[in-house]
């Protein structure tokens, strides 16, 4: 009734054959990747006292919010995770979330932009983007694992190829919901492209995109556990544990200090995503002016 359609022995055959002719290669940026971007990045966060991260989490706390009430309670979530004795592994699990994202940001951002701007180029990402959203992330683990090995940089591929989606379909979004007066008044000034986009459009979408950085953030989290199978360091590797072992409390704080994590990174991202009170629109400036 089914004709055989297979395409099995051919991905084999050519993965095969690009682990034999680039694999060297791939490990050698493998290698410089971890060398000189996340390793340096967790031991000098590991390299600062517990205390000096939990002020600066208050303080940009307290800088997106204006207020005491969230840094108050992200420095308790943050200092309960240490007094569970889980400081080290949350230092390691934030410093690969926090190179992911900013990998995301430098690509999906552009990405975006362009998106934005060039229609085509939008409806050829659209089906790219549902693949990488829809797509379970141990499909692609085995052939990133075949041709970087195990270790934080396949964890870090597998965690920014399911981040980058929400992050570009959220800035082309943004991008395409400025008022197009706004942008004819800009105009009417002598703007070049360049100045429109940093000075007004950016600006404007600034809410769309900081709710693409969330979402960004939020499914790199999502990859901890799935990355400790591969070599990744941190609070996935104790929920793993505790699985494997059958060690419940374990596998639960771990899994609690996660959840504290994320939730203390998704309220100072939202906060840096909201319209200041206070400030004037730019109709209102215009018509002061």
């Amino acid at each position: 009734m089914f004709p055989t359609w297979s395409f099995g022995d051919y991905v084999n055959r050519r993965l095969t054959a690009a682990v034999k002719d680039y694999g060297a290669g791939l490990h050698a940026a493998s290698n410089a990747v971890l060398a000189w971007v996340l390793l340096p990045v967790e031991r000098l966060l590991l390299g600062l006292p517990p205390w000096v991260l939990l002020v600066l989490a208050a303080l940009l706390a307290w800088r997106a919010s204006r207020g005491w009430i969230l840094p108050l309670c992200c420095a308790a979530g943050l200092y309960a995770i240490g007094a569970l004795g889980l400081w080290t592994e949350l230092v390691q699990t934030f410093s690969l979330v926090l190179v992911a994202t900013v990998c995301a940001v430098v690509l999906g951002i552009p990405a975006g932009i362009l998106a934005a701007r060039y229609r085509w180029l939008e409806r050829l990402l659209a089906p790219v983007l549902d693949i990488m959203q829809t797509l379970p992330s141990f499909v692609y683990l085995v052939p990133v694992l075949m041709l970087f090995g195990l270790g934080m940089v396949p964890a870090l591929l597998a965690t920014v190829v399911y981040a980058l989606p929400p992050l570009i379909r959220l800035t082309a979004l943004g991008l395409r919901q400025v008022d197009a007066e706004i942008v004819e008044a800009a105009q009417s000034f002598g703007l070049t492209r360049r100045q429109m986009l940093l000075r007004v459009m950016l600006p404007l979408a600034r809410p769309s995109i900081m709710a693409g950085i969330n979402q960004a953030t939020m499914m790199a989290l999502a990859m901890v556990v799935v990355a400790s199978m591969i070599g990744a360091r941190g609070l996935g590797e104790d929920v793993l544990a505790g699985i494997q072992t059958l060690d419940v409390g374990r596998g639960l704080q771990a899994g609690l200090a996660i959840v504290v994590l994320a939730i203390v990174i998704d309220r100072i991202t939202q906060a840096y995503g909201r319209p200041r009170r206070g400030r004037r629109s730019p109709g209102k400036e215009g018509r002061h002016g």
